[in-house]
């Protein structure tokens, strides 16, 4: 379906190409000054030099040869070569209408993707804390934005569960617990299927041993041997490993859950290992590998860089992989399970120099097709008042779970002043508003910004909030359901507007399809938030201005109802798409 805009912009190339005009300078933008005129467009300006005449003369042209269209209500040249321009509310109500019956509002389905996500990235044994937080609510959200438009697309969490942290944790586990069959070398039955420790005691036991292997070298030693037998395929320390996985991915997807955070494939970078050996003879074939100072690397030095591009490390000088070997890897193998158009990751912006390399190993090495796009979107810093990273207030790092429980208590406490719900109910509700809290108060920045966590603004019901944007939606529904206990909808048309606010309302709605296609092609989720915000204020304020359940034209009250029940479907997708939902009361 063509975007509101594109039908205005193609009538005024049609009007420059018959004044004798090239019609790339028809191009019409939304007004920046909506006192004066809802669109504009500015060719006369760009034209008159070339042309060697003013401006106002030329806008005048194209006036006077679109002045009787039917979908401008007004259009003027203004000085010194403006052309503002309003638009025919019959029009207009006529393309709400067709977006209305369509079920993606007019967005337009392309021939789809196959598209990879990267995000998440949580490490094993280790709680998700507000370090985890941008990656997972960013990446859940960008995985629903594509998927609306009608791609494949694949989320995988990439879990870390392949380095020294599982040495660590095993040689910890030694000393703690020497007796168990894994530590003995003489064992020959099967393994135990329950964990010899629960997630909490595994959480305790990481820091620790993390803590013991900087003081004392013995221990380092004996953990980087036995992360180099579990890398080996040694049984006993495999079937550990299988232990420390499923007790930690069963807690982190209830952690997840708990954030709206889904996906679809839970491998981690150990799914990689098998693919090295192999990758690591082809980067040597064909000439790419080379040594430098003891370890393996390709050059990946482009003529355009306009800064030092150090070569990609891919083999240390012991044989050891890095982060890059197994990227790449995991390049392999998804170029082989799924043979993508694009793998999005996304990570803090500190890795950009380190997927800038593995990017061009991929190219340089064929390990991707030259048509496959290599996408890395890099994230700000969430950080307190103070402006330095978010903390607990004894300066500790903040487990996610208590993140949220905060915010729910924060968001409880301002439900409870209004006292109109039960204690239960409010609880409840305080858990789905607080979600949209915290998603929105981070959604709403762009992601490679930091921006400041504070829970009291990010709870307020006023604003450009969460809450506020769910206030609406429960406002909406309020009324609709007030219509629909003694009305029946058959005709679901949408009238002319008859007020200011009612055509501004219907003016913000018909950019849906402009707002959410931009978004998905920039990957910008925080595009979408400034829309439901703009239509949250364009419904409040019709709202307030206008008698809808009290009109007494039965028929216009009817076409109100229809607008803010499309005005409900567009902020319900956009809600969803950005990984949050509405309840029915607040």
């Amino acid at each position: 379906m063509k975007k509101f805009i594109e039908l205005i912009e193609d009538t005024m190339k049609e009007a420059f190409v018959k004044a004798g005009y090239e019609e790339k300078f028809a191009k019409v933008t939304l007004s920046n000054r909506p006192d004066l005129c809802e669109y504009q467009c500015n060719g006369a300006m760009a034209l008159a030099k070339a042309h060697k005449k003013a401006p106002i003369a030329i806008a005048n042209e194209i006036i006077e040869i679109v002045k009787d269209e039917k979908m401008f209500d007004k259009i003027e040249a203004v000085m010194p070569g403006f052309i503002n321009i309003n638009i025919d509310s019959e029009f207009l109500a006529e393309y709400i209408n067709d977006i209305y019956k369509d079920e993606k509002l007019g967005c337009s389905v392309n021939e789809p993707k196959t598209i990879v996500i990267d995000y998440g990235g949580a490490n094993v044994a280790k709680p998700l804390h507000v370090g985890h937080l941008r990656s997972a609510v960013i990446g859940e959200s960008i995985k629903r934005m594509l998927k609306f438009l009608g791609n494949n697309v694949i989320g995988d969490v990439h879990l870390g569960d392949w380095g020294l942290q599982m040495g660590l944790i095993i040689t910890e586990l030694k000393e703690r617990q020497p007796d168990l069959v894994y530590f003995d070398e003489s064992y020959e039955g099967e393994y135990p299927s329950e964990a010899p420790f629960t997630i909490s005691e595994l959480e305790e036991i990481y820091p620790c041993a993390s803590g013991k292997s900087k003081q004392d070298e013995s221990f380092k030693e004996k953990a980087h041997e036995a992360t180099l037998k579990l890398q080996q395929g040694y049984p006993p320390y495999r079937a550990l490993w299988k232990h420390i996985l499923n007790v930690s991915i069963k807690d982190l997807k209830m952690n997840y859950d708990n954030l709206n955070v889904s996906f679809d494939l839970w491998k981690g970078e150990s799914d990689a290992d098998p693919y090295i050996p192999d990758m690591i003879k082809d980067l040597k074939n064909q000439g790419l590998l080379y040594e430098s100072q003891g370890a393996m690397v390709v050059d990946v030095v482009e003529e355009t860089d306009t800064k030092e591009i150090p070569p990609c490390i891919v083999q240390k000088s012991n044989g050891a992989a890095l982060y890059a070997t197994s990227d790449l890897a995991t390049l392999v193998q998804r170029e082989q399970d799924f043979n993508p158009d694009m793998v999005v990751y996304l990570t803090d912006k500190r890795q950009e120099m380190h997927f800038t390399q593995v990017f061009r190993v991929a190219k340089k090495a064929n390990i991707v097709k030259d048509n496959t796009e290599l996408k890395f979107i890099s994230f700000g810093t969430m950080n307190g008042k103070d402006g330095k990273p978010f903390k607990t207030r004894d300066g500790g790092v903040m487990r996610l779970e208590h993140l949220i429980k905060d915010i729910s208590d924060a968001v409880y406490e301002k439900i409870m002043e209004n006292r109109s719900v039960s204690e239960e109910e409010a609880r409840e509700t305080s858990k789905v508003v607080g979600l949209a809290a915290l998603k929105y108060g981070d959604l709403s920045n762009q992601a490679s910004k930091d921006y400041v966590f504070d829970i009291d603004r990010f709870s307020s019901f006023e604003g450009n909030t969460g809450p506020y944007i769910l206030y609406t939606i429960v406002r909406i529904k309020s009324i609709l359901n007030k219509y629909l206990e003694e009305n029946k909808l058959t005709d679901l048309s949408v009238l002319p507007a008859s007020n200011a606010s009612e055509k501004e309302l219907m003016l913000v709605l018909s950019k849906f399809n402009d707002v959410i296609e931009n978004a998905v092609n920039e990957l910008a989720p925080h595009k979408v938030c400034a829309y439901i915000y703009e239509i949250s204020n364009a419904f409040n304020k019709f709202y307030h201005e206008t008698k809808i359940l009290s009109c007494e034209d039965e028929d216009k009250k009817r076409s109100y109802i229809n607008l803010i029940s499309l005005a409900k479907n567009a902020l319900e997708i956009c809600i969803d798409l950005l990984g949050f939902a509405a309840p029915d009361r607040m």
